[in-house]
């Protein structure tokens, strides 16, 4: 039976019907980059943007979701290209269940949607359906649905579990694609053996138990709420219902690869070169898309590899010219019916994209004059670490290094490549510790649904009665206290009656909602159903107001300075001052900074009353509201409205935008991969901006200290020096605080340094006049002599005149200075080595040190014994 042709976005909009039409949400699928995920580089699996609610977290509002996201994967990138199905951007479809159906209805539901000739009506005869060999179960179920029982293969590779948390068997669901594929046998899907003929479209994890280190598996003990975890990928399933040869010659990627014969010339057979730009150009627009920048390290270094690679394989294309750029509009009408935020990113994705493509062709023309250099050097060979060079450093691949060096009659390292190659990838994996292992449930939260209201936008103080004790912390029927979420941390504050009074320190939410209060007191369960007063600290609560609402401005300020490809990457507001995180593909000036912090305080100069509204989240698009980096919203969601911006927020803020005061940035830095930060303060806390500089002021400190010291050594000495600096205490709270004492720093350092320089200059000449006549420590043609207080440049100077005059032609000094010996030794006579003879000198005086022949330089601690190392070298030389 012939399949229904569908186009990929009607693959994906067949799947999201299916589920939502069993009852499931559809949750929008999450940036690629994950938000305060610190195990993940990319967002690399559908489950991954759902961990709060499979690790107990949170309690979805619909225990059923459905989704399709999008996915980075870069842990096999030389396959792509090589393999039908290898792809560093992907997506993923997915159906959830959080606690809610299991087993029987998620196989139905498999059965169903891919059977059905109402979806995708695959032929039953064309389907094999592995299993975990102890699950019986999931094999009943299927052959209960009408699967033969041939067609069910048990395989120990069935058991989904990546470390510790919650973990399960699974059955997938392969299609066989027939003998136009392979000569393979379903042998090869129970061996795992990689080939095209049996393609696995779907994975369905049945997330029951929670693995614990030590214990084997037949004795995790089951999670108490059960899950399910489902992946399908889009690319496969259209390769497959389009009848396509291999992903890349589906809807998704031909017209990406039809433009780039268009530029090339070069007719597509499915060369690999084509398949790798098509690919990588998808994930650099997407990635970018969604906030990535490219540079040289984490995320950022991934994308300039990735683009580097496409610009690689273009040679093989002959194109010699920066071309991915009009990719880029291929890439966006493909994905834009699903992902239609991308087309309001085309212009920053060209940007960047031109900017590094050009950049790299640069960098190749390097790259080859390296190699021709390398290769001239080389005995025929070039080693294994400079192919790695070459690769690492000038993006050559190996391939291209072999057929340069074959032209000249060398011969690559191959292996010792491959070496250098697993030490990179080994480095890399020591420092990001990748892993998706979800924390643990906790049952009696998960269990605790009791009804908890908070007052805290309303009020400050209200009467409470505690519900709930946890070894933890303790709920309350109703409170005023803010729990942290949306980047705003907890309030603090006390809960108390005539009894008792608690410090409240700490507030988080618990999976059904609810408020955690952590307190600095210990907790009894006697606690539980006593009246109290709950009672937030006012003057924290405010400051923190004023930093949130100074946040949503700022970041309005850098899209007006920046460009409106600047998203949110993160931020944190507490009563001592605010964090936020952005991105930006180039770096950013002090002039930049000073802008924005002047747009933010002539917004903050209005009387204009800040507003809430609850409404649709799609009320709320409309209105052009600006959501939170990597919040998740419901039906219905809270707005603020602060004149100049309409943001989608849950925090707590200020009356009136006027109530925030003063604002001032204290510092801006890079943080990796194209992402700065910012802090600043607000209001009242404007006024510690000094404390900030303590940083600066202590360098400034210590150069004046420094100086003081020359000063009085100078003063000591009757050599009268200048130091011109005064240091500015004045503060103006703002960045430009910052600024004036970077200057200040550089000019303390400029005036010390001058300061030294004029002091050791007049110095030098003092000693040098005190010791001109050096008649009496002179014998014949050589000269030894004990200076007081002389130091090794001006001994040096001594030896190097002396022996100028052609009338001395042995010169060896010491001096004190310092309760340390310096000996130097300069010699224009063949037999007396200076280098043995300091040697000699200072292990008389516990020290050690040597040199040339002709001159050299030794120390000593023993000053006592200073004068049993001269009458030494007397007795040696004269």
């Amino acid at each position: 039976m012939k399949l229904r042709y569908m186009t990929g976005n009607e693959i994906r909009q067949t799947w999201i019907n299916f589920f939502k039409d069993k009852g499931h949400a559809v949750e929008e699928g999450a940036s690629l980059i994950p938000n305060n995920d610190p195990t993940l580089l990319w967002m690399n699996s559908g489950v991954a943007a759902l961990k709060k609610y499979f690790d107990g977290r949170v309690v979805p509002k619909n225990p059923r979701i459905v989704n399709v996201q999008k996915c980075i994967r870069t842990n096999d990138i030389e396959n792509v290209g090589n393999t039908a199905r290898h792809h560093t951007f992907f997506e993923m479809m997915g159906n959830f269940s959080i606690g809610d159906y299991f087993r029987d209805d998620a196989i139905s539901y498999g059965f169903e949607l891919m059977t059905s000739e109402k979806y995708f009506g695959f032929s039953l005869d064309k389907l094999y359906f592995t299993y975990y060999p102890t699950d019986l179960e999931t094999y009943q179920r299927w052959v209960d649905l009408g699967v033969s029982e041939d067609r069910l293969i048990a395989s120990e590779d069935n058991f989904w579990e990546i470390g510790s948390g919650p973990c399960g068997p699974c059955t997938e669901i392969f299609y066989d694609r027939g003998s136009d594929y392979g000569d393979f046998n379903a042998d090869s899907i129970k061996k795992n053996i990689e080939n095209d003929r049996y393609v696995e479209l779907w994975n369905i994890v049945l997330s029951q138990f929670n693995a614990i280190e030590g214990l084997p598996r037949s004795a995790y003990p089951e999670l108490p709420s059960k899950n399910i975890d489902t992946g399908a990928g889009l690319e496969r399933f259209a390769s497959v219902i389009q009848n396509a040869k291999t992903n890349f010659e589906t809807d998704l990627f031909m017209p990406i690869i039809k433009k780039i014969s268009e530029i090339s010339q070069v007719a597509y057979t499915g060369q690999k070169s084509f398949k790798v730009i098509a690919d990588h150009i998808r994930t650099v627009t997407m990635a970018v898309s969604d906030g990535a920048m490219l540079s040289n390290e984490g995320r950022g270094y991934v994308l300039r590899r990735l683009l580097r690679r496409a610009v690689k394989y273009s040679k093989q294309l002959h194109i010699e010219r920066p071309f991915l750029v009009e990719l880029v509009d291929v890439v966006v009408e493909i994905l834009k019916p699903f992902y239609p935020y991308i087309t309001g990113k085309i212009d920053i994705v060209k940007k960047i994209i031109k900017t590094e493509e050009n950049k790299f062709l640069e960098t190749l023309l390097s790259g080859e004059k390296k190699l021709g250099e390398l290769m001239e050097k080389s005995n025929n060979s070039i080693s294994g670490e400079a192919a790695f060079l070459l690769y690492d450093t000038y993006g050559f691949p190996l391939e291209l290094t072999m057929e340069y060096a074959e032209e000249k009659g060398c011969l690559v390292d191959v292996q010792g490549f491959k070496s250098e190659m697993e030490k990179q990838k080994d480095r890399a994996r020591k420092a990001r510790n990748e892993t998706n292992s979800m924390a643990g449930q906790n049952e009696e939260y998960l269990n605790f649904v009791a009804d908890s209201q908070f007052v805290g936008y309303e009020t400050l103080v209200t009467k409470a009665k505690i519900i709930k004790v946890f070894p933890e912390g303790l709920v309350l029927d109703k409170t005023p206290f803010y729990a942290t979420s949306g980047g705003q941390l907890a309030d603090n504050g006390s809960i108390f009656n005539d009894d008792l009074t608690l410090n409240v320190i700490d507030v988080e939410k618990l999976p059904n909602g609810q408020f955690l209060h952590k307190t600095r007191e210990e907790l009894s369960l006697n606690f539980e159903g006593m009246d109290v007063i709950a009672k937030v600290d006012e003057f924290r609560r405010e400051l923190t107001e004023y930093h949130h609402s100074a946040t949503h401005l700022l970041f309005k300020a850098l899209r007006d300075v920046l460009g409106d490809h600047v998203s949110q990457q993160g931020s944190q507001v507490s009563f001592d001052g605010l964090r936020f995180d952005f991105n930006h593909y180039e770096s950013i000036s002090d002039e930049v900074v000073l802008k924005v912090e002047k747009i933010v305080n002539e917004m903050i100069k209005d009387e204009y009353i800040a507003t809430t509204r609850i409404m649709t989240v799609e009320e709320a698009k409309a209105l052009g509201a600006i959501a939170e980096f990597g919040e998740k919203y419901g039906d219905y969601v809270r707005t603020i409205d602060l004149k100049y911006t309409l943001d989608l927020c849950g925090g707590t803020h200020v009356k009136n935008i006027s109530d925030i005061g003063r604002f001032a940035i204290k510092s801006l830095s890079s943080i990796g991969s194209g992402i700065y930060r910012i802090e600043a303060l607000a209001n009242k806390m404007v006024s510690t901006l000094d404390h900030s500089l303590v940083g600066l002021n202590q360098d400034i400190d210590n150069l004046i200290n420094k100086a003081d010291k020359i000063l009085l050594q100078a003063k000591r000495e009757n050599i009268e020096v200048n130091f011109d600096f005064v240091k500015n205490h004045e503060t103006i709270g703002s960045y430009q605080d910052v600024l004036n004492r970077r200057i200040e720093l550089q000019r303390a350092q400029v005036a010390v340094k001058e300061l030294e320089k004029e002091y050791n200059r007049l110095k030098e000449e003092k000693t040098l006049a005190k010791v001109s006549d050096l008649s009496e420590f002179t014998y014949g043609d050589k000269l030894i002599a004990i200076l007081d207080n002389v130091n090794a440049q001006v001994l040096k100077q001594i030896a190097d005149d002396e022996i100028a005059k052609n009338k001395i032609k042995f010169v060896f000094l010491a001096s004190v200075v310092e309760d340390k010996i310096i000996f130097i030794a300069k010699s224009a006579i063949e037999n007396l080595n200076a280098g043995q003879l300091v040697k000699q000198a200072a292990i008389i005086c516990g020290g050690n040190g040597g040199g040339r022949a002709d001159f050299a330089q030794a120390g000593g601690k023993d000053i006592e014994k200073v004068n049993e190392a001269i009458n030494m070298i007397k007795e040696l030389v004269l």
